[in-house]
């Protein structure tokens, strides 16, 4: 099985659900941004992998512009070179999370400095995917009525153990599929689901700082605490 095809199923399954309140508005870039979600697949997630990197979800100006995990816009067109393919709307868009795709002015922190971090220690996009991929345990954006973002543990009870079933086998595919040896959660949260899902996997888990700006100490200096909490883990930067 391909990262291709493992994206399809996802895709689909996740396009099957009902997603009830409190998120009124589901973002789904694997249907309306395909076309650069499968640049990144075909460019960097073509061989196996010694770190696989696992966000949650998207934010609305992430991945849910770009298509690419952590996929800020400028990060995404000038270093990852992803910087064309059709990216349309969510059938239901909040109208103060528009997706504007490439032309999206904002900047989502997180991807930010994950990009700058990696581009820091490795120069290349080619030198970093030769050992890492990044990707998210769930690939979809939930906003609330009034535009929040909501992460998926914020979902009703019922539409977690739904979303789980897909999210669950995507992410077990994806190690087998990547051949990986560290599956390393970017926050607490992606760590303790790796670690559920993956019980049965003969991989190293661990967990880094999450690089949001509501971090205090993502603010102090992710990249250097990111470097040296994956030094810890036994993974060379």
């Amino acid at each position: 099985m391909s990262l291709t095809e493992i994206t399809d199923e996802l895709a689909t399954a996740l396009g099957k659900l009902r997603i009830a309140a409190p998120a009124e508005y589901v973002y789904n870039p694997l249907e309306y941004a395909r076309e650069p979600h499968q640049k990144w697949l075909d460019r960097f997630g073509g061989s196996p992998k010694e770190v696989l990197l696992v966000g949650m979800n998207p934010g609305p100006w992430g991945m849910a512009q770009t298509g690419v995990p952590f996929g800020a816009v400028e990060a995404t067109t000038q270093w990852l070179g992803i910087r064309d393919g059709a990216i349309g709307k969510p059938p239901h868009e909040h109208p103060k999370r528009p997706v504007l795709g490439f032309e999206c002015r904002r900047q989502e922190v997180s991807g930010a400095r994950v990009w700058a971090w990696a581009r820091e220690e490795f120069g290349t996009p080619e030198r970093f995917f030769e050992r890492f991929f990044v990707t998210n345990y769930c690939p979809l954006l939930f906003l609330d009525d009034g535009g929040r973002n909501l992460t998926p543990d914020k979902l009703s009870k019922g539409d977690r153990e739904a979303l789980a079933i897909p999210c669950d086998a995507a992410l077990q595919r994806v190690v087998e599929v990547l051949e990986v040896r560290h599956v390393i959660g970017i926050g607490v949260w992606a760590e303790k689901q790796a670690r559920k899902v993956l019980s049965d996997h003969q991989v190293r888990i661990g967990r880094i700082l999450h690089p949001s700006p509501a971090s205090p100490l993502a603010n102090r200096g992710w990249a250097k605490a990111a470097s040296r909490q994956l030094a810890d883990l036994g993974i060379r930067v």
